[in-house]
């Protein structure tokens, strides 16, 4: 299983009392395939451009999907236009792939037989070993989830990410959540004047 697989089914184990969004989890799951070529070797980090080496040939497919997205002339790709770039409706690809893996499944709220649908993860190996990764508050996945609005509770006392790389790829993913909420809003309260102007006599 792949970081953003584990994320995946972090985000949904955790429940959030706020749900989390499509657009920010796809930026997360972009960050977390990219953190993973890096330990890879597949990819370094220079100045927050993205630098691929040799052409990967990664054990899990849509990890493999992401390096061969990887823009491989000069000047390379910066990491925000990465994860602005392959995260777009990523969220909705990863739920597709574990449900058809059989990592998750659909069930009915209710009993009712035309209730509404919920995806829930499976008790699988790899779910399993996503919830002893979360569990241990590994540094990597606890920094995703918190830019989705996850909180692992991982003291500060705690050490962190070690590699540079991957504390850059962690910085971006926070800053483009932090840009798309921004845009959220404007969105809100644009929405609100005009319905307002309608409303005015």
């Amino acid at each position: 299983m792949s970081t953003a697989r584990d994320l995946f089914l972090t985000v949904m184990d955790a429940k959030p009392e706020h749900g989390v969004g499509q657009g920010d989890l796809s930026l997360a799951l972009a960050g977390a395939e990219l953190i993973d070529l890096i330990g890879g070797g597949a990819v370094t980090v220079d100045d927050d451009r993205i630098v691929p080496g040799w052409p990967p040939t990664p054990d899990d497919r849509l990890l493999g999907e992401a390096a061969a997205r990887l823009t491989r002339e000069p000047p390379y790709e910066l990491i925000e236009d990465w994860l602005w770039r392959r995260g777009r409706d990523l969220s909705a690809v990863y739920q597709a792939a574990l449900e058809e893996e059989g990592e998750l499944t659909r069930k009915r709220s209710g009993r009712l037989p035309f209730g509404s649908e919920r995806v829930e993860p499976v008790d699988t190996p790899s779910h399993r070993r996503a919830a002893d990764r979360w569990q241990d508050k590994e540094p990597v996945l606890a920094g995703l989830a918190s830019a989705v609005g996850i909180d692992g509770g991982r003291p500060d006392s705690e050490p962190g990410v070690n590699d540079e790389a991957v504390t850059t790829v962690l910085a971006a993913v926070h800053d483009a959540v932090m840009e798309l909420e921004a845009v959220r809003q404007r969105r809100t309260i644009e929405n609100a004047a005009f319905a307002n102007i309608w409303r005015a006599p």
